[in-house]
This record gives C-alpha cells, structure tokens and sequence, in this order.
C-alpha cells in the first residue's frame, strides 16, 4: 500500500500541466553542436513539482542535469563500463545528459530528451581538462542512487495551504535564509561533483582581503538557478533566430503595429 502511495504521488507530481511551446525558446541543434562535457543543462520544466521547485527558488530553472558527451567522451574505463551498464543499446552513441529524477533517481538520459524545452548551458569557467573528467567520473559513480524521498513529501505539502498545516510539519527545505538544509536533489548531485575538484560553485567567504578564507557551501543548499547566478561559471544561450548575420535582431521577423 504504501508503495502504491508513492507511486501515485510521485506520478502525480511529475505530470505536466502546460503544452510545449508553439516555437522554442532555443535553437536546440545549436546547442547540441555546442555543449561541452561538464556543463550544467539547465531547464524549464512543465510538470506540478516543476511549478512548485519555481515558486521556492523564484526562478524558471527547474531542473539541471550534468552533459557527460558521448560514450567514448569518458576516459576513464572503469566510469565508462558503469555508464554502459545503465545506458540502452540503441543510446550509446548519442550525446547524454546524467541527472536526478523525481521517481527515478540518478539516471543517465539522451541529451535529445530535451528538444523543445527552454535550456541554458552554464559552463564551469577554466575547468581543467582531468578536473573535467574527474567530474563526470564522480557523476557516473552514483547512477542508480535513489531519490530523496523525504524531498518528495516535503514538495507534496507545499501544494496545500500552508497556513493550515500543523506547526511542526512546516518543512524547512522551503525557508530561503542561508541555514535551510535541503533544496533539489538534481543540483545536488552536480553540486557535490564539482566540489570534489574544489570548483567553487557559491563558496562561503571569510575574513578580509588580506586574510580570505573559502569553504564550500553544502552542496544540499543548491538549487538550478545557482549554476544560473554563480560568477563561476559562463553562461551560454542559443537563442532560437537567424545567427547567421553580423546583426541577427535587425533581420527577425518582427510583427509590429501599424502606426
């Protein structure tokens, strides 16, 4: 029965609500040309936890998933058998994505999945090339983990009321002061990735300029729109307009009022 509970709820948590855009927002085959291993995709879900991970963080970001590049993109042996043990056949040539699904937990996605979305790639500024690989190596390493499901409940109780709700089952994964202890668990997954190479994501700062001392942030305070806001990391868009010309606005097809 109580399988049957989370199943129920988390099917319904991951419905979508809205239609894909009539046009996108990207030019997805650019994007695709473009990626680079270690960057983080950022998305614009359609789903009900989608809506509510938008009103917590107050951002459209709803979801991040790490860009892994093909197969053979992996150098380290041992992380590419275990990427092939998750991957289907007719996958393993594809450009793929590794991320934390609501229901799923960690899996590995063709990067494909995401055509029609509104995305954005926030490339980790000057990654060194084995620090690249060491990141995609600790990704890959916790495929098959499972989802925070205590995540799930929380995220289920914002959709109620929540001046009716008892004192004690306020949650404080949705409180947005520095000391609340859990937000997604897509960006958490990244988040910890990154810091085992020691890239700083939205580091601590202590002392002065003189004295500076950093320390990582927990990695379970991150959310997408972090990737999005940190200095860190570039931030690249592909939108979906002729970018072919040395001033691609001036040649869009603008529809405007008649005077």
């Amino acid at each position: 029965m109580k399988a049957w509970l989370l199943q129920r709820m988390t099917d319904w948590l991951n419905q979508e609500l809205d239609e894909p855009a009539g046009w996108p927002m990207c030019d997805f085959e650019r994007l695709c040309f473009e990626i680079r291993p270690a960057d983080v995709l950022l998305v614009e879900g359609r789903t009900r936890i989608g809506r509510v991970i938008q009103t917590v963080t107050r951002s459209i970001w709803t979801h991040s998933a790490l860009y892994l590049g093909r197969v053979d993109d992996v150098s380290n042996p041992h992380s590419r058998e275990l990427l092939l043990q998750y991957l289907p056949d007719a996958c393993q040539h594809q450009p793929l994505v590794l991320e934390a699904v609501l229901g799923q937990g960690v899996i590995v996605t063709p990067l494909q999945a995401y055509e029609g979305y509104h995305l954005r790639i926030c490339r980790p500024r000057g990654l060194a090339v084995s620090d690249i690989q060491q990141v995609i190596s600790y990704a890959i390493a916790r495929l098959g983990m499972g989802y925070d499901m205590r995540q799930m409940f929380d995220l289920a109780r914002l959709m109620l009321p929540f001046a009716l709700l008892p004192r004690r089952w306020h949650s404080s994964l949705f409180a947005h002061d520095a000391g609340s202890e859990v937000r997604t668990v897509c960006s958490t997954l990244i988040a910890e990735a990154f810091t085992s190479v020691q890239f700083p994501i939205l580091p601590e700062l202590d002392g002065d300029l003189t004295e500076m001392r950093i320390r990582p942030r927990n990695a379970r305070l991150f959310t997408p729109r972090d990737f999005d806001y940190s200095p860190y990391f570039d931030i690249i868009k592909y939108p979906y307009f002729p970018s072919t010309e040395a001033h691609p606005y001036q040649h869009m097809p603008w529809q405007l009022p008649e005077s």
